[in-house]
């Protein structure tokens, strides 16, 4: 059914065009319009999965989630916008991904010897015992 993938084409665009909103942080969108964003969205998913439009279920929830998420961190009334908790919430996010990527890398390494510091001073101190 091509209907079901132009459907999930217009979704992702959608998503696209909404990803610059919340990644600003200064972005103010007032709940007046994302929340009927995100409720039109989430009829529209769950009437395309009744429909056996599977693509374009999934892309109108992901239309659903970005108004749901601008609506979180954008709207000038939300608790989690401005300086609060939504900032932390991105900026723990982002230190988590730093974190995991710095991980990720250390595994691939081909020598764990990178991991370990050996302090010269100690080393003296900590000789394996002559058995």
């Amino acid at each position: 059914m091509w209907q079901d993938f132009v459907f999930m084409a217009g979704s992702s665009l959608s998503v696209l065009f909404l990803a610059p909103t919340i990644r600003d942080t200064s972005a103010r969108v007032p709940l007046a319009t994302s929340l009927p964003s995100m409720l039109v969205g989430g009829v529209y998913s769950m009437t395309f999965l009744t429909l056996g439009m599977t693509f374009s279920a999934l892309g109108a929830a992901a239309t659903c989630t970005m108004w749901t998420l601008i609506a979180a961190l954008r709207s000038p009334r939300s608790p989690l916008s401005g300086g609060g908790v939504g900032q932390r919430v991105v900026r723990g996010l982002a230190l988590f991904g730093a974190d995991l990527k710095r991980w990720l890398a250390r595994l691939r390494s081909e020598d764990g010897v990178e991991q370990f510091v050996i302090d010269p001073q100690s080393s003296d101190r900590f000789q394996p015992a002559d058995d």
